[in-house]
């Protein structure tokens, strides 16, 4: 517990704060080596969704961490492994005196383990919310190896906005030009084992990402690729059929993101994205589909 006086922290000045943890959506996934400690070396496109999970921080008598939303059932029993509670704690150790104890709300919308980085992007939003909670200032460089500290996508999910990632995710560098895009995010609701995905990596050294500089993002996009996207197929079938689906309902590309299980289809506009949604979640509502907008990289 803090001393007596700290808890002049927990005035009106220091109300709620609020932070979207955003879908990370690889637009594209090049597995280009692999490094001596295991680790795979990747380049990626990747940008970020309106859609995604949300987190509230508020001051506290005592540290607290509650749940809601969809997927939080999948979540409960997490406990002290939750990315969210090790971001707090990670970042209390930096900040020291500043961080008062507070209390964490996450509303859990995305699917878990699906390759949109969900708990990378809760973990970020963690370190975002908390900082402006806590009036806290770290330098970026220090922020950022913190956030590579609680995982390899956590670094992109902190900027959240479009860009290239290479080496194992940590060297970022933004893409001002990649527009914003009409998509709808497909799920058929079953996990893929991010480690199962690489073990069935037979070529390491894939060609790396190279965006020619046409203007046509879709076409630059679609002639890049997923190199996870053929193995998390066989691990999990339904991938082809969802990603099928997005197609015949009038994508003009699809793609699965990240080891899966989730596809994209990005379409031409987002009342063509949320008429698609809407008529696949007719057909399959076991199975998760969501339209969403993302971010452009100039915003």
């Amino acid at each position: 517990m803090m001393p007596s006086e700290n808890h002049s922290h927990f005035s009106a000045s220091c109300s709620s704060v609020t932070e979207e943890a955003r879908a990370k959506i690889n637009l594209a996934l090049h597995v280009t080596g692999q490094r001596s400690d295991g680790y795979h070396l990747l380049d990626m496109l990747v940008t970020f969704a309106g859609h995604g999970d949300r987190l509230s921080f508020a001051p506290s008598q005592t540290d607290a961490f509650t749940l809601s939303g969809r997927f939080a059932v999948t979540l409960a029993g997490d406990g002290g492994t939750n990315l969210v509670l090790k971001a707090r704690d990670l970042l209390r150790e930096a900040v020291g005196a500043l961080a008062f104890p507070v209390r964490i709300h996450l509303e859990k919308n995305l699917p878990i383990a699906s390759g949109i980085g969900g708990g990378s992007a809760d973990a970020a939003a963690a370190l975002r919310g908390l900082m402006r909670l806590w009036g806290a200032t770290l330098p970026k460089e220090t922020l950022a190896a913190l956030a590579l500290k609680l995982g390899a996508d956590v670094p992109m999910c902190l900027e959240s906005r479009p860009l290239i990632a290479r080496g194992i995710g940590e060297k970022i560098e933004p893409t001002p030009d990649l527009p914003a895009l009409a998509m709808v995010l497909a799920n058929p609701l079953k996990g893929v084992s991010t480690p199962d995905v690489f073990r069935r990596l037979t070529t390491k050294n894939n060609p790396a990402l190279t965006l020619p500089r046409t203007g046509d993002w879709i076409a630059a996009i679609a002639a890049a690729r997923n190199d996870l996207e053929p193995l998390a197929r066989q691990l999990v079938p339904e991938i082809g059929e969802i990603s099928a689906l997005l197609q015949a309902s009038g994508a003009l590309m699809t793609r699965m993101s990240g080891s899966g299980a989730t596809c994209f289809g990005i379409f031409a506009s987002m009342s063509a994205a949320e008429e698609a949604a809407a008529t696949l979640h007719g057909e399959r509502p076991d199975w998760y589909f969501q339209a969403t907008g993302t971010v452009s990289g100039g915003a």
